[in-house]
């Protein structure tokens, strides 16, 4: 089974929820890829899509400067759905109008079914008394669809939006107004699925199984008979990368796990444990720890520090390397979310957060070929192949975890004894989540160590020393968090412990700071 085969096409303009359209439409069983509005017509022809998403995006489609659908996009004769902006450039590219509303929608909001459709056939949240069938939806938007074009009947409305869906039944054709891709409109994934398997013909063969099935035929013919190296971090991405690898080529595969000193508690063990032991995969544990420490004597800036590292780590890395005999190939965790923000400078969508690479860039001289198989799949789904692969839940649903490490949780300059007394903070803390079935409630937790001294009493005796802050944040996305609202009896229990079980700590405070306008880590 090609499970490429039948395929969506996602043409992003912008909008914050691009994302999420796509990692709905791989959780309904069908694959996607998100590519520029400015895609060429004959890329998307190339493409052959079974289906056309436009997402929503931060511009307004009554500026002459403002971006439009590719004309391929309108007579391809697959179907299309319009989503806010992606509806109004349809509209607007067919002879129909745009104007400015006369209330802004954002938010919540009721949406009435005026004509029947493919799309909501039989979905429905509310009944009127009178038989309108009305459904909770989500908006965001200021432009509005004001007349149709030729041959488009309105599907949605509601008091501030006449035109709040509209569709072309016989050309395929469909616009909402309002994001079915947000949890917030509660029947959005039927709407999608009615748009995917009703409208686009598309089956559900995008499942964790198949991907396994076809990466592991891919990888195959991709690397042949050479041996393979992973930079194994223990995080999430490069656990599965190394499980997927090792159930593809076997010992052809080796893992290189190195110790920088920056790791939780009893992490190095854990790897080892679970890798080695347990799937009996090659590894090689590098203890770097003194040659991190080294490096990393009196820098105070994050960004500096995080740049040693990463070039530490190549160093270490790269000189293991080169003892493995038959090596072309090195993989990689690289997962989708990373090629897309990667990619940003060249669609002019969105600004590069970061540069994402997890041994920290390719040396030159390693001459060695790249193998990415997590690179077509978003986080939620990479998740989805561990726990099918074998991994431990509690590895593959572990909290993220800086590529630095706790480097940019020990505030200022690197000790080796304020480490040691973070793992100790951050582990009782993690362990008391655990305890009170807190820690899959939450999105993130850990302790930051604070290079400042509070006095303290313990005993009868007055000490002077260190604060840890804890931190503990939910999120759907990362791009925004709120502090977790803990109960005081947890938070009293995590304090106690650390200020009596980890020596030169004096002090425990909460950071209840959300994102913005605070980052979830400090540093």
């Amino acid at each position: 089974m090609d499970i490429h085969a039948q395929r969506i096409l996602i043409l992003d303009f912008g909008s914050q929820y691009t994302q999420v359209i796509a990692r709905r439409i791989r959780e309904i069983g069908v694959y996607c890829e998100i590519h520029s509005y400015s895609m060429s017509n004959q890329d998307i022809q190339a493409f052959a899509p079974a289906g056309i998403i436009l997402s929503g995006g931060p511009e307004s489609v009554t500026t002459s400067h403002s971006p439009r659908a590719p004309e391929i996009v309108l007579s391809l004769g697959c179907p299309v759905l319009g989503i806010c902006y992606g509806m109004q450039t349809i509209a607007l590219q067919l002879g129909g109008k745009v104007d400015p509303g006369e209330k802004r929608e954002f938010g919540y909001a009721q949406v009435a079914i005026r004509e029947s459709s493919q799309l909501f056939a039989d979905i429905e949240d509310h009944l009127t008394e009178d038989g309108l069938s009305l459904l909770d939806v989500w908006m965001s938007h200021g432009d509005q669809v004001s007349a149709l074009p030729k041959s488009f009947k309105t599907i949605a409305s509601t008091r501030n939006c006449p035109i709040a869906g509209m569709a072309n039944e016989q050309r395929k054709l469909y616009g909402l107004q309002f994001h079915p891709e947000v949890s917030h409109t509660r029947q959005g994934m039927r709407i999608l699925k009615r748009f995917l398997f009703a409208i686009c013909g598309c089956n559900a063969n995008w499942t964790a199984k198949n991907i396994i099935d076809e990466q592991i035929a891919h990888i195959h013919q991709q690397v042949g008979k050479n041996g393979v190296i992973l930079g194994l971090s223990g995080g999430v991405d490069s656990s599965v990368a190394a499980v997927l690898l090792h159930r593809a080529v076997g010992d052809q595969l080796t893992c290189i796990f190195v110790d920088t000193g920056m790791l939780r508690l009893h992490e190095a063990e854990q790897v080892q444990s679970v890798f080695e032991q347990h799937f009996g995969i090659k590894l090689i544990c590098i203890d770097a720890r003194q040659e991190f420490y080294d490096a990393l004597v009196g820098i105070n800036d994050p960004e500096t520090k995080r740049k040693i590292i990463g070039k530490k780590f190549i160093d270490v890395f790269d000189q293991q390397a080169e003892k493995i005999e038959n090596v072309k190939w090195l993989a990689q965790g690289t997962i989708y979310s990373d090629v897309i923000e990667s990619a940003a400078v060249k669609t002019g969508t969105a600004h590069v957060i970061k540069s994402h690479h997890n041994v920290g860039g390719l040396p030159e001289e390693m001459q060695l070929k790249l193998v990415e198989p997590l690179r077509e799949l978003f986080k939620d789904e990479v998740r989805k192949i561990g726990v099918e692969l074998g991994l431990p839940y509690e590895l593959v649903y572990r909290h993220p975890f800086p590529g630095p490490g706790l480097a940019i949780r020990v505030l200022g300059e690197i000790k080796s004894e304020y480490l040691n007394k973070l793992r100790q903070a951050d582990a009782i803390l993690i362990e008391e989540l655990y305890k009170a079935d807190l820690y899959y409630q939450v999105s993130q937790a850990f302790a930051v160590f604070l290079p400042v001294k509070s006095v303290g009493v313990i005993g009868d005796a007055r000490q002077y020393e260190h604060v840890i802050a804890l931190r503990v944040v939910e999120t759907i996305d990362f791009m925004t968090a709120h502090w977790a609202r803990l109960p005081h009896e947890f938070l009293e229990t995590v304090s106690n412990r650390i200020i009596n079980e980890v020596p030169g700590i004096s002090r425990v405070t909460y950071d209840i700071s959300s994102k913005p306008p605070a980052t979830i880590e400090w540093e």
